[in-house]
């Protein structure tokens, strides 16, 4: 995806602010907040988190004890998650406008980092996981999750799945024939294999690094940690 399609990419996802969770929730079959609960489950118990590509602050709200700080390349996906997760919430999470690959964060700030639905929006995956390597201390945790894709041919009936069904029902709730939500089946295209993202975080130098498809195979969860 060149930085034209990223643009334009950013302009549809804060399209879809007003319909986020909805949709999320009915492409995964209501799985999502299973699947925020096991990310929640795999945090570290203790220290500061890192959550990498907010979105409208729908996992942010789940987590209201630790100390959190959110990142987000979309001025109003930030505007709208301060409002949810900060109403009531002490000390308030952290809210910062910047992208994976290029954030504002001193050498290892955060205990845990964590990227759900986001990765594979992200331009530059292989510069993104460098970033949050850095960021995070020695011995920290990455957790991410997003729609599996465990090799071609499964690749394949998760892109009709996104755009038959979820794409459908996207025109039906934005009542738009050219709906925001279609980008997000681009992206999916574009997003690799399960296996490609554990050589890419093996790569760039994590270790532990482990994937899961949950059921019903419609996600990975992979995890993997910063050398101590």
């Amino acid at each position: 995806m060149g930085q034209e399609d990223w643009a334009e990419l950013q302009r549809n996802l804060e399209a879809t602010i007003p319909v986020y969770d909805r949709i999320n929730r009915f492409a995964t079959m209501g799985q999502d907040k299973r699947w925020r609960k096991m990310v929640r489950s795999r945090l570290p118990k203790e220290g500061s988190i890192l959550e990498v590509g907010c979105g409208p602050g729908t996992f942010a709200e789940m987590i209201p004890e630790r100390e959190l700080t959110c990142l987000d390349p979309i001025p109003e996906m930030l505007s709208v998650a301060e409002k949810r997760v900060n109403s009531n919430r002490d000390p308030p999470a952290k809210f910062v406008e910047a992208t994976a690959e290029n954030m504002p964060f001193e050498d290892g700030s955060f205990e845990g980092v964590c990227s759900l639905f986001s990765f594979r929006d992200w331009f530059d995956k292989r510069a993104g996981l460098a970033e949050v390597k850095r960021v995070l201390k020695p011995g920290g945790k990455l957790i991410i999750v997003d729609p599996a894709k465990m090799n071609r041919v499964h690749g394949w009936f998760g892109y009709l799945w996104m755009r038959i069904w979820v794409g459908g029902y996207a025109r039906f709730i934005c009542k738009m024939k050219d709906h925001p939500w279609k980008w997000l089946t681009k992206t999916y295209v574009h997003f690799g294999t399960t296996k490609t993202y554990v050589k890419m975080l093996k790569d760039v130098g994590f270790k532990d690094v482990k994937s899961k498809v949950v059921f019903p195979g419609m996600a990975t969860i992979w995890t993997a940690h910063k050398p101590e």
